[in-house]
């Protein structure tokens, strides 16, 4: 993320400064801004369709990662309108009512991902944010040690399956 560094308020320098117990950037003239850098909602979709979940490819990513559905939270949208509208834009389905699975940090990002499956119908088309996607059964879904891949994980623990985990290299 790039630094924040002048007062959107008065436009002064930032610096750095002590804020409630924590090391913030803060208006240095005064004025009493303070950037609290708090993470960004995101929605997560574990999309059940035809039997199986959903991996699809962000055209940004490594050809080896999929991953699930996901999408910012808008103003004024709740989080389950949010995961029905991100299924319907990236893969063209139409989702069931989304049921949460649990919310997790996702700090590399500073994001808080709230998870939701859905059991989705429909032919699936691709954005053009996405350029690949696989159905895999859920006794041969591999997950991620971060984020939406802790939320597959528990997702599929409740269905009966102990994940394999994959670790990415360092």
């Amino acid at each position: 993320m790039p630094a924040f560094n002048f007062c959107p308020n008065c436009q002064a320098p930032l610096v750095d400064r002590v804020v409630d117990g924590e090391q913030r950037r803060a208006c240095g003239a005064g004025c009493g801004f303070v950037h609290y850098d708090n993470p960004t909602p995101v929605v997560a979709a574990i999309v059940e369709h035809e039997g199986q979940v959903v991996l699809a490819r962000n055209r940004a990513w490594p050809r080896s990662f999929y991953g699930l559905i996901t999408g910012f939270l808008e103003r004024a949208e709740t989080p389950e309108g949010c995961v029905v509208r991100e299924v319907k834009e990236e893969l063209n389905l139409d989702s069931g009512t989304p049921t949460l699975v649990g919310v997790y940090a996702f700090e590399r990002m500073n994001q808080v991902i709230i998870a939701y499956h859905v059991t989705a119908t429909g032919t699936i088309t691709l954005n053009e944010e996405l350029d690949d996607y696989k159905h895999v059964p859920f006794e041969r879904c591999r997950v991620w040690p971060g984020g939406t891949g802790l939320a597959l994980r528990d997702w599929l623990r409740t269905k009966g399956y102990e994940p394999e985990m994959i670790q990415f290299p360092k």
